[in-house]
């Protein structure tokens, strides 16, 4: 049996069109005799929409937030009745489709009255995005003849308690998919499911953090395990940089997990940073895909990637970062110093991007929010403080650049025109990053691409997309 798990992003479901094109996509993963489980997002903006209609309700906004949720609900009603023609079949859905809501209502005006929005409210009203889109998904594939069977994904990701940012329990959930998705599977049936939610052991309902759809595919294809975990978005593959910044960026065919983990966390969208990590313990390839585009072959991650006669594979860029800088000459090379900086970070829940030292000072980098002033004030019980917003982390990365001679002298020469804050390196053989104000970003990206993509080495490179982008 040869089992691949399909995540299809927000954007594959997010109307009848998208979600006839995802039921499509399955079956013909069915008709080649592959034994595939589906896991899909919300459908597109619709999460977003469940956080401001709790965030209204939290501030005793009860009318503003009953709008957004009567707004979803003919959204979510409208869409079934597109795709499910079968009276019953649609009388069934459009029951659980109002139920549902109904029971988010509940949770509004409950909210609206205590005005307290907690973490595990919050992931309470977030997941009914993914419990109705779902339900909706594997009505319309059984429509189309796909032999689909809707699975609660809570009672499968069992987690820990930490709401909004849930940590999986591998071991159960193993147990879970080998009781609830073989028998389906076994069947001939196709399991479908929501991503990004899960439940605590009490069955409380919890959320993996935002992206976490890709988390759910790549839990699930570790747990059967599976021998692809296929990440279906809207665009063909990872990139050499955004498309957006350079219109002449290419597609990635084939990388390393190591090499993608980094550009998921330093930037990337294609992947949610977390993604890969149980396909790497379990060394499942993943793809990344174009539901808009399935004839593409997007591009694959595999844990040792052929290689590249290009210095790097690709440019990610983080934005909304802040340098604090820490100053103490008489306190740094203290025993327990260090420790003690960052215990300071570890309460406030604040993870560091990037860390540099001298003597008498540390340099590091993190998300700009609304900790900060109370992480300054902490710090500043140590040593001198001072942080500066609006900064970019730009992340090249690439095959052994440590390695490479004059590599890091090129680089800077492409940018000699960028003022560059920190510059990083460190044990990795495979990143190069470096901070610049974010005003300075895309060019930034722009001259580096223009560097070092000009002659891509084809084995890597999509180098024929390129040059149909030429001819035309």
């Amino acid at each position: 049996m040869s089992m691949v798990v399909m995540k299809f992003g927000g954007t594959s479901v997010e109307d009848p069109a998208a979600i006839g094109r995802t039921a499509a996509i399955v079956a013909g993963r069915v008709a080649l005799g592959k034994t595939p489980v589906v896991v899909v997002s919300a459908m597109a903006k619709v999460t977003d929409q469940l956080l401001r209609a709790g965030a209204a309700a939290a501030l005793g906004d009860r009318t503003g937030a009953l709008a957004i949720s009567s707004r979803l609900r003919a959204r979510h009603r409208d869409t079934a009745c597109a795709l499910v023609k079968n009276p019953a079949d649609i009388a069934d859905l459009l029951n659980f489709i109002d139920l549902k809501f109904d029971s988010l209502d509940e949770v509004l005006r409950g909210l609206a009255a205590i005005l307290e929005l907690t973490p595990r409210i919050s992931d309470l009203i977030v997941s009914y995005g993914e419990r109705v889109s779902s339900r909706i998904v594997a009505a319309a594939f059984r429509e189309l003849s796909i032999a689909a069977a809707h699975v609660d994904a809570r009672e499968i990701i069992i987690t820990d308690s930490q709401f909004q940012k849930a940590i999986p329990l591998d071991a159960l959930i193993e147990k879970r998919a080998a009781e609830k998705l073989r028998p389906l599977t076994n069947q001939g049936k196709v399991p479908v499911m929501g991503g990004f939610i899960g439940s605590n052991e009490a069955g409380i309902t919890t959320t993996l953090g935002r992206g976490g759809s890709d988390f759910t595919g790549a839990l699930i294809g570790g747990a059967l395990p599976a021998e692809a975990i296929e990440i279906w978005t809207d665009v063909d593959g990872i990139m050499t940089t955004d498309p957006r910044i350079c219109p002449d960026a290419l597609r990635v065919k084939v990388i390393s997990f190591e090499e993608a983990a980094e550009l998921a966390y330093f930037g990337a969208k294609v992947l949610h940073p977390a993604t890969i990590l149980p396909a790497v313990k379990k060394n499942i390839p993943v793809l990344v895909l174009n539901s808009r585009n399935a004839s593409n072959e997007g591009t694959r991650i595999i844990s040792l990637a052929p290689h590249c006669k290009s210095p790097f594979k690709s440019i990610a860029v983080k934005k909304k970062l802040s340098i604090i800088d820490v100053v103490a000459s008489r306190m740094l090379m203290t025993h327990g110093y260090l420790s003690e900086v960052f215990a300071i970070f570890d309460k406030f829940q604040c993870p560091v991007d990037m860390v540099s030292t001298s003597e008498v000072s540390i340099s590091l980098t993190v998300d700009s929010n609304d900790k900060l002033p109370a992480i300054a004030a902490e710090l500043g019980k140590l040593a001198d403080v001072k942080y500066e917003g609006k900064k970019a982390l730009i992340c090249m990365v690439g095959e052994d650049i440590r390695g490479q001679n004059g590599m890091a002298a090129q680089v800077f020469n492409a940018i000699r025109h960028i003022n560059v804050r920190m510059i990083s390196q460190g044990a990795s053989e495979i990143n190069m990053s470096f901070m610049i104000e974010e005003d300075d970003a895309e060019e930034a990206v722009r001259a580096l691409h223009a560097a070092f993509f000009q002659h891509p080495d084809p084995a890597i490179f999509d180098v024929g997309a390129r040059k149909k982008l030429v001819d035309s």
